[in-house]
């Protein structure tokens, strides 16, 4: 049974996913109207949180201090981001402060239930619309980054990553599965996965999204 807390300051959603979570084998620790009183739930509960679904748009403490606060003092804990906000910013400050997963309110229960499977198990999870726009910045800043390599600038790849590799990661950004990579290249899928593993060795990364984000950066 996975511990859950709520951060959240509609108080009806709040209210509605405890009732879809405990109907679901899962257990709401706490619920709270903002990341200051969120912090206060964890400092008090002896049980202990798995994961935290959290809004970023409150009062006080908002949503993306408060996933920061919690990966430097609870990094175990899972932080599913809930909102209704879904611009470049929140989207980038979100992931890289330490998301596990990042959807909007209008998703059904279904998808949040899966979603939150899915990130205990290891998974970064993205609402399509999320990952349409992170791919779109993706995708131009790093053309915009193989550009400069082109021309003697170095952008922001570690400097060991060859030019094969700066490819693979802009065919990543553009959303490209393993698979579509390979007959993009005209390589094979394990050729592929191979080149991957360097990448995630060589940038300290080993997460898809993530390494995306970051070079976006």
């Amino acid at each position: 049974m996975y511990k859950v807390l709520l951060v959240d300051d509609e108080n009806l959603l709040l209210d509605s996913l405890e009732i879809i979570l405990s109907l679901n084998d899962m257990a709401v620790i706490g619920k709270a109207n903002d990341g200051d009183a969120a912090i206060k739930i964890l400092e008090s509960v002896n049980e202990g949180c798995d994961i935290a679904l959290v809004d970023l748009n409150m009062k006080g403490m908002g949503g993306i201090q408060l996933i920061k606060v919690m990966k430097e003092h609870y990094p175990k804990i899972k932080i599913l981001v809930l909102t209704t906000f879904y611009d470049d910013k929140n989207i980038t400050e979100a992931i890289t402060g330490g998301a596990d997963g990042y959807l909007l309110k209008d998703s059904g229960k279904d998808v949040i239930l899966g979603a939150v499977n899915q990130i205990m198990d290891g998974i970064t999870v993205l609402d399509r619309k999320v990952m349409e726009r992170l791919t779109f910045l993706m995708n131009n800043n790093m053309r915009s980054k193989l550009n400069d390599s082109a021309h003697g600038a170095s952008g922001d790849f570690p400097e060991d990553m060859t030019k094969r590799e700066k490819a693979i990661c802009s065919l990543m950004a553009e959303g490209l599965t393993n698979r579509q990579i390979a007959e993009r290249l005209y390589i094979s899928e394990g050729t592929v996965k191979n080149y991957i593993s360097n990448i995630y060795d060589k940038t300290g990364i080993h997460d898809r999204v993530k390494l995306i984000v970051e070079l976006k950066k």
